[in-house]
């Protein structure tokens, strides 16, 4: 089975919903066959190349609300055992950072891929990292055990930057508006980050699905404004 996640780094609901489909996989029987893929998505393509303060941004964008948003999604990280510090976190444009992911997914394979989207969201959200910034993305490699020269080698060309613009173009004409946004076979679009219940119901309905349509589930989480519960929308 493959899921490709349509995500953005900038979203704090990806990183709780990578938190809780991976604890879905954990339980699911048949998780050795299943094949992860990290599709890139931008809320904002149009944000500036440059580092700004969190709190500020999303003050401009949604107001008062910014901060209970905050608080929200603060709790339910606690709940997975992620740490969301915004007063610290960074804004950044993050086609960069998906263009890292993109080669890290050709040269180095899924799993790889899967750590260093982790690592980038632990460190976006709990570190204050600019993921805009050339030696924190290699520093995240680093981390996740790639060598430093090739990545920062890639990071200082422009490679890939037409192939993750068509990526994202595409995932706008699949229909995808916000993210985490789920697509299990090519078929069956899950979006939001779900509880860990749903996800495995899901799972298991699509490995007995075998291609019939009529076996599987679509399940949707209301997007809204903003980062309202399970998704951000553009």
């Amino acid at each position: 089975m493959k899921v490709e996640i349509y995500s953005d780094i900038a979203c704090p609901w990806c990183h709780v919903g990578k938190s809780r489909f991976e604890r879905a996989l954990a339980a699911f029987p048949g998780a050795g066959g299943v094949e992860v893929v990290y599709r890139p998505f931008q809320l904002d393509p149009h944000a500036p190349e440059e580092p700004l303060p969190h709190r500020e941004v999303l003050a401009a964008k949604y107001g008062p609300q910014s901060v209970a948003m905050d608080d929200h999604i603060t709790r339910l990280g606690a709940d997975e055992g992620l740490a969301f510090d915004f007063d610290t976190v960074v804004e950044n444009n993050s086609l960069l950072a998906h263009r890292l992911l993109r080669f890290v997914l050709e040269e180095y394979g899924p799993d790889v891929q899967a750590r260093l989207k982790g690592r980038l969201l632990e460190a976006h959200f709990g570190e204050g990292i600019d993921i805009g910034d050339r030696e924190h993305l290699a520093d995240a490699a680093v981390a996740v055990g790639l060598d430093r020269g090739p990545v920062a080698v890639f990071l200082g060309g422009d490679d890939l930057r037409d192939e993750v613009l068509g990526e994202i173009e595409e995932a706008r004409q699949r229909g995808v508006t916000a993210v985490p946004t789920f697509v299990f076979e090519g078929q069956w679009a899950v979006q939001g980050g779900q509880d860990p219940a749903t996800f495995l119901k899901i799972l298991q309905q699509v490995a007995e699905a075998t291609g019939a349509e009529a076996g599987a589930t679509e399940a949707e989480a209301g997007a809204g404004e903003a980062c309202s519960d399970g998704a951000c929308a553009v």
